[in-house]
């Protein structure tokens, strides 16, 4: 199983973690089955851009960003070129290193 390293976050994940997911599970998924409560306002149906994630190892494991994907990221805060939406960055069988950026387009932070 492909290993997630989440670079630490003062919110979300202080000390950085390490978890596993199988291939085909997307890191947003992964993060929140691991209770790391990233945001995802859209409830994960690629409709916004608060799930973003910088990915800093393993960037081409995910496969190619759609259009609509690539629209998104345009309004995402923080954006880099090695950034993804976790919802739709889907795992393969390479391990890969993301840092969540420390702010998103969100006004309010959503309860999930």
């Amino acid at each position: 199983m492909p290993v997630i390293k989440i670079l630490p976050h003062p919110e979300y994940c202080p000390s950085g973690a390490e978890i596993s997911a199988p291939p085909g599970t997307s890191v947003c998924e992964a993060l929140l089955d691991n209770h790391i409560e990233i945001e995802h306002a859209c409830e994960m149906s690629a409709a916004c851009t608060t799930c973003h994630v910088v990915v800093r190892e393993g960037f081409e494991s995910f496969g190619e960003i759609d259009e609509i994907e690539e629209d998104l990221l345009d309004r995402a805060w923080g954006l880099e070129p090695t950034s993804r939406l976790s919802c739709q960055a889907i795992l393969a069988q390479q391990d890969v290193t993301v840092e969540i950026p420390r702010y998103s387009v969100n006004h309010a932070k959503e309860k999930h």
